[in-house]
């Protein structure tokens, strides 16, 4: 399956992480994510969700003002998490 890509640009915090939050209990377990956002408070909000949550985060990458995160889906997707 080709990650879910979520466009979070232009969005401030906490938004991005509500709008990856919402999305997220859509996917199954396993299943990857593409957070693309400019708010650069995603580097430490979305890795801190992502660790209480229990998904994995794949890969950071920054270009200029645009933040792509990658995110595999942990087990607690279904259970709102």
């Amino acid at each position: 399956m080709d990650p879910v890509t979520l466009d979070a640009r232009n969005l401030l915090c906490p938004m991005p992480v509500i709008r990856m939050q919402d999305t997220v209990r859509k996917l199954q377990p396993g299943d990857v994510i593409k957070v693309v956002c400019t708010d650069p408070g995603v580097l430490h909000d979305i890795p801190a969700w992502c660790r209480v949550h229990g998904h994995e985060v794949c890969d950071i990458d920054e270009q200029e003002y645009e933040i792509t995160i990658t995110v595999r889906v942990g087990p607690g997707s279904q259970t709102g998490a």
